[in-house]
């Protein structure tokens, strides 16, 4: 049952196997002793099974971090996810009109070509010879549609 520390490797792999072959009825059992409610009616077989071996996982394993999680359940209630920062030594590529560009991320902004610029903007207007986001320019944040963010499909 789940209510089991799991340990091994090979266990939890068994398990999930089990998991995997139960039917229907016994994996919205199986959902009730893991969830200590009934599964929601819509759920499919295979959804079903995904989560109760991710809830085990995660017990064996541990979960998500505290900012992973605050960082999903934004999403959850559609709010705008908080910038994240780029680490140090972080790589952006970015191919725009047949040349390749590589720019690091530093402590204090980031390295192109030798020179620290306080923020990617500076860098694509540098590139382009226009006012771009940066954000935009590298891909790290969608475009807006009729003055709203896009929303990812």
């Amino acid at each position: 049952m789940m209510r089991r520390r799991w340990r091994e490797p090979a266990a939890i792999a068994a398990e999930i196997d089990r998991i995997r072959s139960l039917r229907p009825d016994a994996l919205r059992r199986q959902w009730r002793l893991v969830f200590g409610r009934a599964p929601p009616a819509e759920l499919s077989k295979d959804l079903l099974g995904r989560m109760i071996t991710a809830r085990l996982q995660e017990r064996a394993f541990g979960g998500l971090d505290r900012d992973s999680l605050r960082f999903l359940q934004s999403l959850a209630r559609h709010e705008r996810p908080p910038r994240r920062q780029l680490k140090p030594g972080t790589v952006l590529v970015r191919e725009y009109q047949g040349r390749r560009y590589l720019i690091t991320s530093v402590r204090d902004g980031f390295d192109w070509q030798g020179t620290t610029y306080q923020s990617l903007s500076a860098i694509a207007r540098a590139i382009t010879g226009t006012a771009w986001s940066g954000p935009r320019f590298f891909a790290l944040q969608a475009a807006a549609v009729g003055g709203r963010r896009a929303q990812p499909r």
